[in-house]
């Protein structure tokens, strides 16, 4: 499904999207679709998939200790991929990975893994804007959508550039740093979401991490929230992961009505 198909959906719904962050391969490969179809089922619009990189510089602790469990239980690319093409899920896929592993894969070869496997869209926080031109070409050609980040520090220069040439959603960045959860949001999103200039949805991540954090998103203006660090800690602990993962989820998308 095209995120774009989601976004149209839930509008007739006049409802905001949720967007459920994992990590492929944590704890291990096989249990990653029972992770996905849980989020899935308790509500989660959208599942953004992590390609585990030994060098996540955008991700804070959670994340970067699931990506080593991911790495260290097998998780790689081909891994990834056919992990991805057996899920059995009717929301749209998205791609979290870092560019190194688009370059030794070679870019067009990556994206067409991509669009085989059923991902809709790509995430790659450490590629710069003026350097994307050609991965931007060839995901319009597989029917990719590029989703880049704004965060508070962008100035409106860039913010403008940054929305000509996104596609799907806008990823903004609740707060500067890492990802992971925090106990308050920023009250400066609301301004940053006014100031984007574009009619894409516009989707607020990094912190956010219950249903309160969801609601002052949505009455801020966000079309979409995205939530990682929360269940990865929930994964991370083993207890009851399943059952906590779908009790969080459905919560989180009430927060979205």
């Amino acid at each position: 499904m095209r995120i774009s198909q989601k976004f149209e959906e839930l509008k007739d719904k006049n409802e905001k999207a949720l967007i459920a962050y994992v990590c492929a391969g944590d704890p291990d490969t096989a249990t990653t679709p029972s992770i996905v179809n849980a989020l899935v089922e308790a509500g989660a619009d959208i599942i953004e998939l992590g390609l585990p990189f030994s060098d996540p510089v955008a991700d804070g602790p959670t994340i970067q200790a699931a990506t080593c469990r991911a790495i260290e239980a097998g998780m790689n690319t081909e891994r990834y991929f056919e992990m991805i093409k057996g899920l059995e899920v009717n929301v749209p896929l998205v791609c979290m990975t870092y560019y190194n592993l688009i370059y030794r894969h070679g870019s067009e070869n990556f994206v067409k893994r991509c669009a085989e496997a059923g991902i809709s869209g790509l995430i790659i926080p450490d590629l710069p804007l003026h350097e994307a031109d050609e991965l931007i070409e060839i995901c319009k050609e597989e029917g990719i959508d590029n989703i880049f980040l704004v965060a508070p520090n962008t100035s409106d220069q860039r913010l403008d550039a940054i929305s000509s040439k996104s596609s799907g959603f806008i990823y903004v960045v609740s707060k500067l740093g890492v990802t992971g959860e925090g106990k308050n949001i920023s009250s400066n999103v609301a301004g940053l979401l006014d100031k984007i200039n574009s009619t894409l949805p516009k989707a607020v991540g990094f912190g956010i991490s219950n249903r309160k954090h969801v609601e002052e998103m949505v009455a801020a203006g966000a079309d979409a929230v995205i939530v990682g660090s929360a269940l990865v800690n929930i994964i991370a602990s083993k207890d009851d992961v399943i059952p906590r993962l779908k009790e969080i989820t459905k919560d989180l998308k009430e927060g979205c009505r």
